[in-house]
């Protein structure tokens, strides 16, 4: 009987191909539907927003009154601000602004929020209601204001003549004219961060609550080591948008005291856009809004430096 000794056939050698597979091509497709639904808010961006950046950076080292050529001036704009009243009186009204309307907005939008988180009916159709006036124009609700701020026949003073205190001259009083229009702006601004306030507490997971009132933790105690840790990153989204607005105050300032009495309620917007658009000068108007951008891009990056320590991200 024949025995076949022949060798056995050598195994094919193995080749790694898992470096040379080509990219599937829904990943491709993938990748460009991506950037077509980037690319409107990408183009706004660099339109509205780089592109005005860096030409305010060009235009702070000329001199410019819009009608003649452009002269180069280097940092004489920027040397100007520091002995300009104005500018430092405008940036205190702004400062002042900020310190008082960003806090009480955010008190009065969080109360909110936590009272239409009770479970009350039609909880849709009071969120709608308060949720108005963040919605309407900036113009219509400061034409509105002046009329429940007039002396003799307004609403404000018509309601503290209720109790037998006379009201003062809101709009023309030195004391009064910046605090009216803090009030007319938490008023219009409580809305937005009340709807992201309730998005916030309705997204804690209620079992922590049931655990805590087990433990018979109180409803303070509830709120401090429960809803502000859990409520945290909405918090932070809240105050730094607040702040960033609040140091852009011009449309209500600009109509209900164009800035007055004196430069009470000049703000540091309304005082680039004198400059720029009513006085021609461009170069200072430009250091100026740069200065104001710094202080917003300082204030922004303290705040992303807190949120580390302050802000809990539940993972």
């Amino acid at each position: 009987m024949a025995v076949d000794t022949a060798p056995p056939a050598a195994a094919a050698p193995t080749t790694n191909t898992t470096n040379s597979k080509p990219t599937p091509r829904w990943r491709n497709r993938e990748s460009l539907t991506a950037w077509l639904f980037i690319l409107p808010s990408l183009i706004g961006f660099l339109s509205f927003t780089a592109g005005p950046v860096i030409a305010a950076g060009v235009i702070s080292l000329l001199d410019w009154n819009l009608f003649s050529a452009p002269t180069w001036a280097g940092l004489r704009n920027f040397a100007r601000l520091g002995p300009d009243p104005t500018f430092w009186s405008a940036l205190g009204n702004t400062a002042y602004f900020t310190l008082v309307s960003v806090p009480l907005t955010i008190l009065v939008s969080l109360a909110l929020a936590l009272l239409l988180n009770q479970g009350l009916k039609r909880v849709a159709v009071f969120r709608s209601l308060l949720l108005l006036p963040y919605a309407t124009i900036t113009v219509a609700v400061a034409f509105v204001w002046i009329w429940l701020y007039i002396p003799h026949d307004g609403l404000v003073n018509a309601v503290l003549g209720w109790f037998g205190i006379s009201g003062p001259q809101w709009l023309i009083s030195d004391t009064w004219a910046m605090p009216a229009l803090i009030a007319m702006s938490v008023w219009k601004s409580f809305g937005f961060g009340m709807v992201v306030f309730l998005a916030g507490l309705q997204a804690i997971p209620q079992q922590l609550y049931e655990a805590a009132r087990v433990d018979g933790t109180s409803t303070w105690q509830s709120f401090r080591n429960i809803t502000l840790p859990m409520l945290s990153p909405a918090l932070f989204f809240v105050i730094v948008t607040s702040i960033i607005g609040s140091f852009q105050v011009f449309d209500q300032a600009l109509i209900m005291t164009n800035g007055g009495p004196g430069t009470r309620t000049t703000t540091l917007v309304m005082y680039i856009y004198r400059t720029g658009f009513e006085n021609y000068d461009q170069g200072y108007a430009a250091a100026q809004s740069l200065v104001l951008f710094g202080f917003i891009v300082l204030i922004t990056a303290a705040q992303f430096t807190m949120q580390r320590k302050l802000v809990h991200y539940d993972n």
